[in-house]
């Protein structure tokens, strides 16, 4: 079973505060000159997407310097729904998915909060902290995913951990991130049934880049 883990793309889409607005429109028409092609306005982390880590560091590797590895593999999906507005997603709660956890394996961090896309509310989503990160990385794994808008605080930035932590934790170990995922539910269904989840997140092939969208998808067995 295949599950579409995407946002859909279109004008006027929700993009993050101060991200390029999205606008999707004909550039040419059957109409008028014989084929329909649409031209795309977009940021390179519009909807669904993946970061790099030199999203938050210049020194660090872009899009195109990781290895295709970092964007597909077996998924392990941590249950952090029912959390309250803000709330931080703690190193304690990584208990449930620990022994899943390994090189190669793509975490999913499920909140819930893809119920709330379109909404102000959706910059209120629970994110992980920086410790948490860590002890994600610590246990190998160098692809994490979320069905939010960022991993971090979106709204607002607490004054006790500014500038992006558990972004700059992940990055620094040259970790992909994966945001604005939605349809989560059904892939901690499959793995409370034992069955096995693979996770594409594939982006464009862009040149020294920051991120790109992705289509991601699940591959349930």
């Amino acid at each position: 079973m295949i599950v579409d883990l995407s946002a859909p793309v279109e004008s006027g889409m929700p993009v993050y505060p101060g991200d390029p607005e999205v606008e999707i429109a004909p550039a040419l028409t059957v109409a008028a000159e014989g084929v329909n092609i649409l031209g795309l306005h977009l940021g390179s982390q519009s909807g669904t997407h993946v970061d790099a880590p030199y999203h938050i560091d210049d020194a660090l590797p872009t899009l195109d310097d990781l290895p295709l590895e970092r964007f597909l593999g077996p998924a392990a999906v941590l249950d952090a729904r029912g959390l309250p507005p803000r709330a931080p997603i703690t190193p304690a709660m990584l208990g449930a998915v620990a022994g899943r956890l390994g090189p190669g394996t793509i975490l999913l961090v499920a909140t819930g909060w893809d119920e709330h896309w379109g909404t102000p509310g959706y910059l209120a989503h629970p994110y992980l902290e920086a410790e948490t990160a860590r002890r994600i990385v610590e246990a190998g794994v160098r692809t994490v995913g979320v069905d939010a808008a960022s991993v971090d605080p979106s709204d607002p930035e607490p004054a006790s951990a500014p500038g992006l932590p558990a972004h700059r934790v992940l990055c620094g170990a040259h970790a992909v991130i994966a945001e604005n995922l939605r349809n989560l539910g059904p892939l901690l269904d499959a793995q409370a049934a034992g069955r096995p989840i693979e996770v594409f997140l594939l982006p464009l092939r862009l040149r020294a880049a920051d991120g790109s969208p992705v289509r991601a998808v699940a591959r349930i067995g």
